[in-house]
C-alpha cells in the first residue's frame, strides 16, 4: 500500500466530520476521503444487520478509492460493524467509542453522564467499556432521539435543538454528574449548547482527539504515514442529495473546494 494513499472516513451522515477535524489537525499531510451515508441516516434506527451491510458497502467504495486505512467515524457503526469489517477486509480499521475511559480519569465525584444513541447504549461494547473502565462510578446513560437529525440539518444552535439538549441533560444534572460524555460523533457540534446548559465545572468530553491519535499510531506501526507533513487534501461524498448535504458540510467543516459528490449508484444499495 502506498503511503500517499488516502485515509477513508465514514459516518451515517455529517457527524463524523467532528472526528475528521481532529484527524486533519493531527495529520496535516494526509489526504482524506469522507463519506456521509445521508440517504440511510440515522443509523440509530437501523438494525445491526442493516448497519453492517451499509458499513461494508461504504468500505468497499472507500477501498475502490484507494483508502489505506478506514476510520469508522460513527459510534453506532463501530458498535454494530467494526469487528465484522475487520474480518471482511484486509485494511486497518479504526473505530470510535464513548469516552468512558477518559471520563473515569476526569471525574471527581464519580458520577458520569453519557449522551448517545439508544443502539450505542444498549450494545455489548458499551457495557464492556463501563465494566472495564468505570468500576466504582455511577454512569447515567441517556439516549437522545432527534439530536442526530438536528445536526444533519445544520441546526446546531436553534431554540428547538437547545430545548432537546436541555431535556436530555436534565437526568444527568439531577444526578450531579461532573463529566458529560458526548457518545455520538454528531454531538460535538452541539458542545457549545451542552456547555451553556451545564455547570461551568462540568467537563464535556468527546472522542475525536483519541481517535486521531490512534489513527496516527496505526499509520506509524504499519509504515503508512504520508511522506508530507502538510498539504493534505479532502474529498467529500454522500449517498444522499449533494445539493442538500453540501451546505451542511460547509457549515460544519468550512470551505470544501471541489464540493460534495454522490457515491456511484452501485454503492447506494447492497
Amino acid at each position: 500500500m502506498e503511503t500517499s494513499a488516502p485515509i477513508g472516513l465514514f459516518d451515517s451522515g455529517v457527524g463524523g466530520l467532528s472526528v475528521m477535524k481532529e484527524v486533519r489537525r493531527f495529520l496535516p499531510g494526509e489526504d482524506l476521503i469522507y463519506v456521509a451515508d445521508s440517504k440511510f441516516c440515522p443509523y440509530g434506527e437501523k438494525t445491526p444487520g442493516e448497519i453492517r451491510e451499509r458499513s461494508s458497502t461504504i468500505a468497499k467504495f472507500l477501498r475502490s478509492k484507494g483508502a489505506k486505512l478506514i476510520v469508522v467515524a460513527c459510534n453506532t457503526a463501530s458498535i454494530a460493524a467494526l469487528q465484522y469489517l475487520r474480518e471482511e477486509f484486509s485494511l486497518p480499521f479504526i473505530g470510535v467509542e464513548p469516552a468512558v475511559k477518559q471520563a473515569a480519569l476526569y471525574t471527581k465525584n464519580k458520577k458520569v453522564g453519557v449522551l448517545a444513541t439508544g443502539l450505542t447504549l444498549s450494545g455489548e461494547r458499551f457495557s464492556s467499556l463501563v465494566q472495564r473502565f468505570a468500576g466504582g462510578l455511577t454512569v447515567i446513560d441517556q439516549p437522545c432521539p432527534g439530536l442526530v437529525e438536528k445536526v444533519e440539518k445544520g441546526e446546531v444552535s436553534s431554540s428547538e435543538t437547545e430545548n432537546l439538549v436541555e431535556k436530555y441533560l436534565q437526568p444527568l444534572t439531577a444526578e450531579g454528574v461532573d463529566v458529560v460524555v458526548l457518545g455520538c460523533t454528531h454531538y460535538p457540534f452541539l458542545k457549545p449548547l451542552v456547555q451553556k446548559l451545564v455547570d461551568p465545572e462540568v467537563e464535556v468530553l468527546d472522542t475525536g482527539e483519541p481517535v486521531a491519535r490512534q489513527t496516527h499510531r496505526v499509520l506509524v506501526e504499519k509504515s503508512l504515514l504520508a511522506p508530507s507533513f502538510e498539504g493534505g487534501r479532502e474529498w467529500f461524498y454522500t449517498s444522499g442529495d449533494p445539493a442538500l448535504v453540501r451546505p451542511v458540510i460547509e457549515k460544519l467543516w468550512g470551505s470544501i473546494g471541489e464540493g460534495v459528490a454522490q457515491i456511484p449508484t452501485g454503492f447506494l444499495i447492497k
